[in-house]
């Protein structure tokens, strides 16, 4: 039963571990409203061929953000159905579903840049890959879509409805849609400047590992970490 201590204020009702990421993805973006060119160059992800790679953008990366609306989105969803998963699988197993989605949606994106690298410099795109090179990949969006999705296997009837347009679905009708979304997206290259096979590369990692706990019957045992 959840219930509101007064004396604390809401996100004192929050699961720790989402709380806890909640609250470090708003200090790393009021840091970098302060240092952009720092925080971006040092903890955002760059392709690991970049001369501004480094090895701990793999994780830092989760936790940069572009804008206002990129981060609002994000700890809101977070918020939402971060909340709903953790306390259904505990906060240990929500912890480690977290970063291995979010590790699996980094690496199917630079799977993705890796092919895009090999074309661009076999038909001697020098612009495209240099550009390539330069740009860096922010933000918590893989694991995002990993908790929803982890959501849409444990609730998949719960009915969800979007602010604009005003449209009710169930959880799993939702996930399918943002997926098939995600996956025309990436392949037309509409919609630049998001990074889609992120996206997918978190909603795939999350279902696997959901089905893996659900198989093994883990998925109930809240205090084990996998």
């Amino acid at each position: 039963m959840a219930y509101y201590n007064e004396g604390q204020g809401f996100m004192a009702n929050v699961p720790t571990v989402t709380k806890n990421l909640i609250i470090t993805n708003v200090i790393m973006f009021v840091a970098t409203l302060f240092g952009e060119d720092f925080m971006v160059g040092t903890f955002a992800m760059f392709f690991p061929a970049s001369p501004y790679f480094r090895w701990w953008q793999i994780l830092t990366h989760m936790f940069m953000h572009g804008g206002f609306w990129h981060i609002f989105f994000n700890m809101y969803t977070l918020f939402i159905f971060g909340t709903a998963l953790e306390r259904t699988i505990g906060s240990k197993k929500f912890l480690v579903y977290y970063f291995i989605t979010g590790l699996g949606a980094v690496a199917l994106h630079t799977g993705v840049e890796y092919l895009q690298a090999l074309s661009y410099a076999s038909s001697g795109n020098t612009a495209a890959l240099h550009n390539l090179y330069l740009t860096p990949t922010l933000g918590a969006s893989g694991a995002i879509y990993g908790v929803l999705i982890g959501y849409a296997m444990m609730y998949p009837d719960s009915v969800l409805t979007l602010i604009f347009p005003p449209v009710s679905l169930k959880a799993k009708w939702f996930v399918l849609i943002f997926a098939g979304i995600e996956l025309l997206t990436g392949v037309t290259g509409t919609a630049d400047g998001v990074a889609h096979f992120a996206h997918l590369g978190g909603m795939l990692i999350g279902w696997l590992l959901m089905l893996y706990w659900k198989k093994t019957h883990k998925i109930w045992d809240r205090d084990s970490w996998i």
